[in-house]
């Protein structure tokens, strides 16, 4: 399916399909999206069909304005409002006490639900078209790398789609970080971009988790991940193929940004790149330590993890 350009026409014809309950493929700053009315419990299986997605695994519910979250939470937990003046629109999920309403299918069953406002302008126009909230994977097969451009839409993903709108390259490039304020003690899910340093700046104390227990999406061991094995390892033989610090030694190697920002933005795109040079395996390079990297590193322990 080709992708359609970033015009008032086709995002109606977008925001029209929702309305009837089918799915569309957004922009958002972080990744590409695989959108539903998130009230309808019909269309919202259709992601979970057309991703392979298992049904223990929670969809994050986006809203256009703070006033909506209201429609999806019957509690703002304490914080929340801080969390939305400092954070939104932006790459931040916040999971909270859901309303009864909220249809389970989008929760997995649990009392909660995770929100969050996009900043990209294109599923921001959407949202305000259609009134409604979007429940909105990465627009990948389950387990596989999130596309962070139009082009890299995976095939099996769009042959259940209405329309593809093209919004250019993702700024932010990984996943939002998940906050979960939902037990009186605000916990990290997954990081990403927004770092827990950031948070605590607006909150006080957050803890780190990694928990069995799947409150938010991409919480498996393995997620995000290349068709082809990957290996994090301390430097990359002259010979491999992989994503590199330093100078590249051959065409099969990628070097990457020395930066956490720039990094982030090139990681999903570069692991495609290689899937799409027909190599047997990447090696990726561990990046940096400290807390700013932590989204980076989340996702690439997630793309080497053994199945």
């Amino acid at each position: 399916m080709r992708p359609l350009r970033p015009v008032e026409p086709n995002l109606r014809r977008a925001a029209n399909a929702l309305l009837a309950g089918e799915l569309v493929v957004l922009p958002t700053e972080t990744v590409y999206g695989l959108a539903a009315d998130a009230a309808n419990p019909e269309a919202v299986a259709k992601i979970f069909e057309a991703k392979g997605r298992p049904s223990d695994n929670p969809l994050i519910v986006h809203v256009a304005q703070m006033e909506a979250v209201e429609l999806w939470s019957d509690h703002m937990p304490k914080g929340m409002l801080k969390l939305a003046r400092a954070f939104w629109p932006g790459p931040l999920t916040v999971v909270v006490p859901k309303n009864p309403r909220v249809p389970s299918i989008v929760t997995a069953g649990l009392d909660t639900v995770a929100i969050r406002i996009p900043s990209h302008s294109l599923a921001l126009a959407v949202l305000e078209m259609t009134g409604m909230g979007l429940a909105m994977p990465s627009a990948n097969p389950f387990m596989g790398l999130s596309p962070t451009r139009a082009d890299r839409i995976d095939p099996s993903v769009a042959a259940h789609v209405a329309c593809i709108i093209d919004g250019g390259p993702c700024r932010v490039g990984i996943e939002s970080t998940v906050l979960d304020l939902s037990d009186g003690t605000p916990k990290i899910l997954r990081p990403g971009t927004i770092t827990a340093e950031e948070i605590e700046a607006v909150i006080g104390t957050v803890e780190v988790v990694d928990s069995a227990e799947r409150k938010a999406p991409g919480m498996y061991k393995r997620h995000y991940a290349p068709a082809v094995p990957a290996l994090l390892v301390k430097k990359a033989a002259d010979g491999d193929a992989g994503l590199v610090f330093g100078y590249t030694t051959n065409e099969t190697q990628i070097q990457m940004p020395s930066d956490p920002v720039n990094y982030a933005k090139k990681l999903y795109v570069a692991l495609s790149d290689l899937e799409g040079r027909g190599v047997e395996r990447i090696m990726i390079e561990e990046p940096p330590t400290g807390t700013e990297w932590a989204g980076v590193w989340d996702r690439v322990s997630k793309a080497t993890a053994a199945l």
